[in-house]
């Protein structure tokens, strides 16, 4: 379990992370997104004891990450892929992590073999792709077999199967009762990972809750209608207090489900050409929530003159 209490970081006069609380609780994937910054990767390097809050505090089941005699049996972490020796090969860069924290060198190849990466195990991982680095990002991480496993933008550079494989892996990790806190700018595969999120922009929790319950609370699903006969249809939908929204051809009706829509024209005499549920996204979700946190917003093509 991750716990922070009012945590904050200033540099200067900026504010990265403000009186931030939050509980990261054990047998679920919690998914970390916001902006970029937001104060997602301060905020994983305080849990680290790698920055050193201005305030509050943050533990790791119980303590601080940097009390722990044996951290890589406490906590796996990936915050940068290539934070590696490029002369090291795959194997020797896990052996001295083992021996520094007194894990069991058989260990080194279980995890080699976890990530897909026995067969390169003895080359340089200065040659190693973005994506390979990844996966021995992820090695180092499961090395002590930790009970709680924090992974920054852990899919950067994976193709479709090293993507499925991670979203497998974290899902696996958390059934067995760890504590999986996974960031990412993937709506999409965030949406299929994560089964609470914690959001945040400009340092502050802006969600924490499920993310079927984030989605609801921020994204609203509606049916969409095209019909010949746009406003005669309009009209029969708003009668029964239904929400219609004209978008180009089409309409957006909130209020009942497709079925239901789909009735109440088939009684009016009226035509339909379409009816479709269109459900809402965790992107649309997250991008309603964070529309006023985005520091860095580019001006859409063609805006400029």
């Amino acid at each position: 379990m991750i716990t922070a209490h009012r945590l904050t970081k200033t540099y200067g006069r900026r504010t990265a992370v403000d009186n931030v609380s939050f509980t990261v609780e054990p047998g679920r994937v919690t998914g970390f997104l916001g902006p970029n910054g937001a104060g997602k990767s301060t905020t994983m390097r305080m849990v680290l004891g790698l920055d050193r809050p201005t305030s509050g505090s943050v533990t790791v089941n119980g303590r601080r990450y940097a009390d722990s005699p044996a951290p890589l049996r406490e906590v796996g972490a990936l915050l940068e892929a290539r934070a590696l020796h490029p002369g090291r090969s795959a194997r020797d860069h896990l052996r001295w992590l083992a021996v520094s924290n007194g894990i069991p060198s058989a260990r080194v190849d279980e995890v080699l073999d976890l990530v897909g990466l026995t067969t390169v195990a003895g080359q340089r991982v200065g040659r190693f792709s973005l994506g390979m680095g990844q996966r021995l990002g992820i090695a180092a991480a499961l090395l002590g077999d930790p009970p709680v496993v924090v992974l920054d933008e852990p899919v950067n550079g994976l193709d479709p199967e090293g993507i499925r494989w991670v979203r497998t892996l974290a899902r696996d990790l958390a059934a067995e009762g760890r504590t999986v806190f996974v960031s990412s700018h993937l709506m999409a595969e965030m949406a299929q990972t994560a089964d609470h999120l914690l959001v945040i922009g400009r340092g502050r929790v802006l969600a924490d809750c499920s993310t079927a319950d984030f989605i609801s609370d921020h994204a609203a699903s509606y049916v969409r209608v095209r019909t010949p006969q746009h406003d005669a249809v309009a009209t029969v939908l708003r009668r029964h207090g239904l929400d219609v929204a004209a978008h180009g051809g089409e309409l957006r009706v909130q209020g009942l489900d497709a079925a239901a829509v789909g009735e109440l024209v088939g009684h009016a005499g009226l035509l339909l050409h379409e009816l479709t549920l269109v459900r809402s996204s965790l992107e649309d979700a997250f991008m309603t929530l964070t529309a006023d946190s985005v520091e860095y917003a580019a001006t859409p093509a063609g805006a400029q003159r």
